[in-house]
């Protein structure tokens, strides 16, 4: 009787998981939320969930795609790779304080690891924890890999899961510590950006990141290299594979070893549910911090500066600088901010590779 019930309860535990699932996929398909990162881990967390199917069992494919693209730390560099070709540093050079905004979100980060610490994790536990604020994918993971590779699947579905749903996360916050006034400030257009300031700026960030933290140069060095092919002008076959077909490729992957790994053993544990609350306060304290630091800038600047850039310092990139965009959209048609937005998404992206490199470095 014992043995059935509990057969039972494992079956209804798939059933909910392959439903939470389907959730994800409904959201990415019906509601457009990120569906090229919601679609794929709704795919995998339905597949492993299939009683019997054996997907994240050794000899299955989830298995192996994880045993040879994450466990190897192969993944996330590669795709730090395509998001740097895909990503333009003009405004981050046309306007060099926002890096002040992206290190400001950084602060969800700390406090999260505070926290966890707190609840009783251990400082290395903690750390992948808190790096969850820093809302970039694969720094997340390869910080996870290296200091509690235990905590993996539910960091990493907490981390992508949170970046996806960046939309329904951050307006409520902004508009709680922003008035509609702050709102409708509309930004200065930006200044003109050199090519060879474009070139050099990714060579210098790389060489200076990798001497204060040189354990995460992997990572900062493929997001440099991805962007360099982007603005050097003489390898667009090249840039243009990083940020279409290889990208493409390495998102799928990513997205079906991330649901893959939420198994029913894994899913429904107190630990696995208080990292998924931790990395919801994570998102919503970097937030918060951006927000923060955009409200001072605005006041020194004697109100040139829409506070909520510093939303977009949460580096997940570029979907918070879209709902800074949209949201001041909706407070005043003419207001622009998107390409000033980008400027703290990338300098958040920086912010969260060091944060990780810190980390990794002393721990």
């Amino acid at each position: 009787m014992l043995v059935e019930t509990e057969a039972v309860i494992k079956l209804l535990q798939h059933v909910v998981l392959i439903c939470i699932g389907g959730l994800f996929i409904y959201l990415g398909i019906k509601r457009r939320y990120e569906p090229f990162l919601l679609l794929p881990i709704g795919l995998g967390i339905v597949l492993t969930n299939i009683p019997a199917a054996g997907m994240m069992d050794e000899g299955g494919l989830f298995f192996y795609l994880k045993k040879y693209l994450i466990d190897t730390e192969i993944l996330p560099p590669l795709i730090f790779m395509g998001i740097g070709a895909m990503t333009d540093f003009t405004p981050l050079l046309a306007y060099p304080r926002s890096i002040l905004l992206g290190a400001a979100t950084q602060g969800g980060v700390f406090i999260a690891l505070l926290i966890a610490i707190v609840l009783g994790f251990k400082v290395p536990e903690a750390c992948s924890i808190g790096i969850i604020g820093g809302a970039t994918g694969p720094v997340t993971i390869l910080t996870t890999i290296r200091l509690a590779p235990h905590l993996l699947p539910a960091v990493a579905l907490a981390g992508y899961s949170y970046m996806a749903l960046v939309p329904i996360i951050q307006p409520p916050i902004i508009k709680a510590l922003t008035t509609p006034e702050e709102r409708k400030i509309e930004m200065r257009p930006l200044r003109q950006v050199s090519q060879t300031e474009k070139i050099l700026f990714p060579i210098l960030v790389t060489v200076v990141c990798a001497l204060i933290a040189p354990i995460i140069t992997p990572l900062i060095g493929m997001f440099m290299m991805g962007n360099l092919m982007r603005e050097s002008g003489v390898v667009d076959r090249l840039a243009k594979t990083a940020q279409s077909q290889m990208i493409d490729v390495l998102t799928i992957l990513i997205g079906l070893i991330v649901g893959g790994m939420l198994t029913a053993e894994v899913f429904f544990t107190r630990t696995t549910m208080l990292i998924i609350l931790l990395g919801l306060v994570a998102f919503a304290t970097a937030t918060a911090c951006g927000l923060i630091a955009g409200k001072i800038m605005c006041k020194l600047s004697g109100g040139k500066v829409n506070p909520m850039l510093g939303a977009a310092g949460v580096s997940a990139v570029p979907m918070a600088a879209r709902v800074v965009h949209v949201m001041g959209q909706k407070e005043n048609p003419r207001n622009f901010l998107l390409m000033h937005a980008m400027g703290p998404n990338v300098a958040g992206a920086i912010g969260a590779a060091m944060a990780a490199g810190v980390f990794l470095t002393l721990i």
